[in-house]
C-alpha cells in the first residue's frame, strides 16, 4: 500500500513547530510523498516555498508543492520551478486553483492542462506531475461528461497521476475511474481521503467544494455534534471502513488530507494496513 499526506503552509513559529512534530509521526508510516498546498498571490506562494524548504530539510520523503494557475504568469512560474529544481523537488501537484473574488484576470494559465503542458515543455520529465480529479464533478463544471473530458486533457498533455477531491461514496470514485479509462486514461487515480473530526468544518468544506456527504453520515454527525469523542470515533470507523472497501476492490494508494495533524490520518492508516 502506498500512502501520501497533504499539509498546508505553516505561517507562525508555533505552526512550524507543530508541523515538524506531525511530520516526525507520519514519517514512521513510510509515505510515498507529502504535498503542500498553494494559495494564489504573494505571501501565500512564499509560505508554500518556505514550508517546502522546511520539510525538505527534515525528511528524506519526497515533498511536492502545489502549483496553481491563478495569479501566475510564465515568467513567475519559470522562476518558481527553477527554485524547486534547486531544492531537488521531484514532484509537483498542478491545479487551476480557486479564483478569489478580487481577481479579474486569472493570469496566463487559465486551466490546469495549460500549466501541465508548460511544465513538460520547460522541464521534460524532471518532475512527476499530479493533477486533481473530481469523482462527484468539479463544482464549476457544467456536466459530468465535460468534467471527465477536462480531466482527460490534463492526462494527454503529461500528467503522471491524479489525486481526487475527497468523497464518502466509493461508487462515485469507481464510476469516475471507469469513465476516465473509457477515454483512454491509464494513469493512477488516487483517492483523496478526508478524515471526519468536526461536523461544522466538514459541512463548510463540503459546501464550498460541492462534495456530497451521504445523509446517514450527516444524521449521525448531527447527533454527535456536541460529543466530540463519539464523533471522532464514528468518523474513524466510517473512513477506515471506506478505505478497506476500496482496498478490497483493488485500490492500493491513498492520499490523506491531514489539516497539519498526525491524527486521525495515522489511526486510519494503522486500521487499513
Amino acid at each position: 500500500m502506498s500512502i501520501s499526506y497533504e499539509f498546508f503552509p505553516a505561517r507562525t513559529e508555533q505552526g512550524k513547530k507543530n508541523l515538524g512534530q506531525t511530520l516526525a509521526k507520519l514519517d514512521a508510516t513510510n509515505p510515498d510523498f507529502y504535498s503542500v498546498t498553494f494559495g494564489a498571490l504573494g505571501s501565500a506562494q512564499d509560505a508554500t516555498f518556505d514550508t517546502i524548504s522546511q520539510l525538505s530539510d527534515a525528511t528524506t520523503v519526497s515533498v511536492a508543492p502545489h502549483l496553481t494557475c491563478v495569479g501566475s504568469d510564465k515568467e513567475q512560474m519559470t522562476t518558481l520551478l527553477d527554485e524547486y529544481a534547486r531544492l531537488n523537488v521531484s514532484r509537483v501537484v498542478v491545479l487551476r486553483g480557486d479564483i478569489p473574488p478580487a481577481i479579474r484576470d486569472i493570469g496566463e494559465f487559465h486551466y490546469a492542462n495549460e500549466l501541465v503542458e508548460f511544465i513538460r515543455n520547460q522541464h521534460g520529465d524532471r518532475f512527476t506531475i499530479d493533477v486533481a480529479a473530481y469523482p462527484e464533478k468539479h463544482p464549476q463544471s457544467k456536466t459530468v461528461a465535460t468534467d471527465i473530458e477536462h480531466f482527460a486533457n490534463k492526462v494527454k498533455v503529461g500528467a503522471d497521476s491524479a489525486i481526487t477531491q475527497y468523497f464518502y461514496n466509493i461508487d462515485a470514485y469507481f464510476r469516475f475511474v471507469d469513465e476516465a479509462q473509457q477515454l483512454g486514461v491509464n494513469i493512477p487515480i488516487v483517492p483523496g481521503i478526508m478524515p471526519i473530526t468536526n461536523y461544522q468544518q466538514l459541512a463548510r468544506f463540503s459546501k464550498i467544494c460541492d462534495a456530497d456527504i451521504p445523509l446517514w453520515i450527516l444524521n449521525r454527525l448531527e447527533m454527535y455534534r456536541d460529543d466530540m469523542d463519539s464523533l471522532r470515533a464514528f468518523g474513524l470507523d466510517v473512513v477506515s471502513e471506506m478505505c478497506l472497501q476500496m482496498k478490497a476492490r483493488g485500490v492500493n494508494d491513498f492520499h490523506f488530507y491531514t489539516m497539519n495533524r498526525s491524527e486521525p490520518a495515522l489511526s486510519i492508516v494503522n486500521n487499513i494496513s
